[in-house]
C-alpha cells in the first residue's frame, strides 16, 4: 500500500533528464502515484535501468507521443490526475499537442509543472544549455572557488537539483494547494536560472550591505576564513572546519592544541592562523582527528566519499542511506512523524508497466492501443521475449 503525505495525489510524468525526473521522484517517494511516460524502447541514462535511482519510485508506459493517439492518451490521462510534469524545450508539448492549453482544457484543476533551464521565456529561452551554463550566468558559479583559482563546478546539486527540480516541486506543491482552495490550474515555470538566483538570496543581501565582496575565496563561507575551511590531513584525507562562532573556535583550537598560540581569531593575522591550522592538522590521519573532535561542538567533519558516507555512524543509525536489491542509494526525505515515506517501485524499464498502470488509471482500451502501437508493454524480466505490441 502507498505511503507518505502525498499519498492518492496522481501525476502525469512526461520523462526528460536531470532536475524534472528528480522532482518526479521526489514526488513519488514522498507517496504520489507517478506514472512515467516514456518513449518506446528509451534507454536509461546509466547503464543498467537497476542503477537509474532518478527513476525509482513510479510504473512506466511506454507512448509514442508523435502518434497523435499517443497524444491524446496523454489528454486522457490528464483528465485523472492532479499534477504533469515535464521537462522539455519550451514549446515542444505544444507541438505534440499536449501543452497547457489543451490540458488545462480537459482538466481545468491540473498543475502543469515546467522544468527548463533558462525558462518559458526571455532571449535564451529556446537555446540548449546544461546545469554549469545555468549557474554561471547568475552569479553563483563565480562565486564557488579559492582566491587566485578558477570557479570551481559544484557537480550539478546547485543547478540541477537545488535550483531546478526543488523550486519545481515546491511550486507544483504551492499551487496544487491553491487549486484545491479554487478549483482551478495553472502553470508553473520553474526555470533553474531563476531558482539558483533564489538561493542565493542570502550572500546577494550580504553583497549589498558590504558583508561580502564580490570575489572568490575571500568571504566568510567561501574559503576566505581560515576558520570556515578544509585542511589536509596525514594520510590525504581532509577535514571539513567551520567554527563560524567564537566559542565553537574556541572549542576547535583547544582541541588541536593552539590554545596559547591563538586564542583570539580578532586580532589574529587570518593567513598566519590558517597556516597554524594547516600544519597542525597535517600531523594525524584523518581519523585520528575524528576521535580528537567525536562529541565536540568544534563543528569539525571527516571529508567522506559517497561509499564511506552510507557507513558513517550518524547517517547509518538515521537510515540516511537504503540498500535494496543490491543497489546503496539515498533514502526519502524530509521524514515525517504521522505519514512516513517508503521507497516504492524499483527503476523501470520504459514501458514496464504499461498494461496494467494504464488499465489502473482507467484507460479501458489498452490492447486496441498496444495493436495500434501506440503504447508498447516492455518483456517481462526474464521472460526472453520481444517488447509486446499486441495482447
Amino acid at each position: 500500500m502507498t505511503t507518505g503525505p502525498l499519498a492518492g495525489l496522481r501525476v502525469v510524468e512526461l520523462t526528460g533528464l536531470g532536475p524534472a525526473p528528480f522532482a518526479a521522484m521526489l514526488l513519488a517517494d514522498l507517496g504520489a502515484d507517478v506514472l512515467r511516460v516514456d518513449r518506446p524502447g528509451a534507454r536509461p541514462f546509466v547503464a543498467a535501468p537497476e542503477h537509474d535511482l532518478l527513476a525509482r519510485g513510479r510504473r512506466s508506459v511506454a507512448v509514442d507521443l508523435k502518434d497523435p493517439a499517443g497524444a491524446e492518451l496523454v489528454l486522457r490521462l490528464v483528465e485523472r490526475a492532479d499534477v504533469l510534469l515535464e521537462g522539455y524545450r519550451p514549446g515542444v508539448t505544444e507541438r505534440l499537442g499536449i501543452g497547457p492549453e489543451p490540458c488545462l482544457a480537459r482538466n481545468p484543476a491540473l498543475v502543469y509543472g515546467r522544468m527548463t533551464g533558462w525558462g518559458q521565456e526571455g532571449p535564451l529561452a529556446s537555446t540548449a544549455g546544461h546545469d554549469v551554463g545555468y549557474i554561471a550566468v547568475t552569479g553563483a558559479l563565480h562565486a564557488i572557488g579559492r582566491a587566485g583559482g578558477p570557479p570551481q563546478i559544484p557537480l550539478n546539486l546547485v543547478g540541477d537539483f537545488g535550483g531546478g527540480a526543488m523550486y519545481l516541486v515546491v511550486g507544483v506543491l504551492a499551487a496544487l494547494l491553491e487549486a484545491r482552495a479554487g478549483g482551478r490550474g495553472q502553470v508553473v515555470d520553474a526555470a533553474i536560472v531563476d531558482g539558483t538566483a533564489h538561493l542565493a538570496t542570502m550572500v546577494v543581501g550580504m553583497l549589498a550591505a558590504g558583508a561580502w565582496q564580490d570575489s572568490r575565496g575571500v568571504n566568510l563561507l567561501d574559503s576566505g576564513t581560515p576558520w570556515y575551511d578544509v585542511y589536509e590531513t596525514a594520510d590525504g584525507g581532509h577535514l571539513a572546519v567551520g567554527a563560524l562562532e567564537p566559542r565553537f573556535y574556541a572549542e576547535l583550537i583547544g582541541r588541536l592544541g593552539l590554545a596559547d598560540i591563538a586564542p583570539d581569531r580578532a586580532g589574529a593575522d587570518p593567513e598566519v592562523l590558517r597556516g597554524l591550522l594547516t600544519d597542525r592538522i597535517r600531523q594525524r590521519t584523518r581519523d585520528e582527528w575524528v576521535a580528537v573532535f567525536e562529541g565536540s561542538d568544534a563543528c569539525v567533519a571527516p571529508v567522506l566519499s559517497f561509499a564511506e558516507a552510507r557507513e558513517h555512524p550518524h547517517l547509518a543509525a538515521r537510515g540516511t542511506y537504503l540498500e535494496r536489491d543490491g543497489v546503496v542509494q539515498p533514502a526519502p526525505a524530509p521524514r515525517f512523524s504521522r505519514t512516513p515515506a517508503h521507497l516504492g517501485l524499483p527503476p523501470a524499464r520504459a514501458g514496464e508497466h504499461t498494461r496494467a498502470a494504464l488499465a489502473d488509471w482507467g484507460i479501458d482500451d489498452v490492447a486496441a492501443l498496444l495493436a495500434a502501437g501506440t503504447v508498447v508493454q516492455a518483456a517481462v524480466e526474464g521472460d526472453g521475449g520481444p517488447a509486446q505490441r499486441a495482447n
